[in-house]
């Protein structure tokens, strides 16, 4: 009698919205499969401030890596995970070289920090103090003083103001515009 052994694979499984790092957990916990979740710390703006938000760098997937034959139906059935990504009724395979490139950029699940780099020019919403909820541009970066000196609209006039550097957010921070700043952080720019 011929023992073999299944081959492990990664696959990309869907998970419920908001529920990436719960299915992650459940299925290193319960499930005893190795599973990958890519995840940024980004900066927000809220009626608070700036706060650090912590997400995924594919919203609404993660990686998981077993025998599909055999443990298929538990990853489906497990808290958090909605389907197993298919293409054409198969469901593929992530090639190892793929994740490993990822996990050389998310190493043992730290998290990659987004720093939003406020450079002249910029757009910018204030979130906090005199001038909350107003936008404005970047007109110069004070890193030593932890201020930034932006150009708001006050009166019908453009007015130079400096404000402290946790008082304002970028306003544009999607993922698709944050890849520039992933791609330098990558590259150690």
């Amino acid at each position: 009698m011929k023992l073999e052994v299944q081959k492990l694979s990664w696959y990309c499984a869907r998970t419920k919205p908001k529920h990436e790092h719960i299915a992650a957990a459940t299925l290193r916990r319960n499930v005893g499969v190795e599973a990958f979740l890519p995840r940024l710390r980004l900066e927000r703006a809220t009626r608070r401030g700036v706060v650090c938000a912590i997400e995924p760098l594919f919203p609404c997937y993660l990686f998981v890596r077993c025998s599909m034959e055999e443990q298929m139906d538990q990853i489906r059935h497990t808290n958090g995970i909605s389907s197993l990504v298919r293409f054409g009724g198969k469901i593929p395979v992530v090639e190892d070289a793929i994740i490993e490139e990822l996990q050389d950029c998310f190493e043992a699940d730290e998290l990659m920090t987004v720093e939003h780099p406020l450079v002249p020019g910029c757009e910018v919403s204030v979130v906090g103090g005199a001038f909350d909820g107003m936008s404005a541009h970047v007109l110069r970066n004070m890193p030593a003083k932890q201020r930034v000196q932006i150009l708001l609209d006050i009166l019908g006039q453009p007015t130079p103001v400096e404000v402290d550097r946790n008082t304002v957010a970028l306003i544009e921070d999607t993922l698709a515009q944050l890849v520039p700043a992933l791609a330098r952080a990558q590259a150690g720019v």
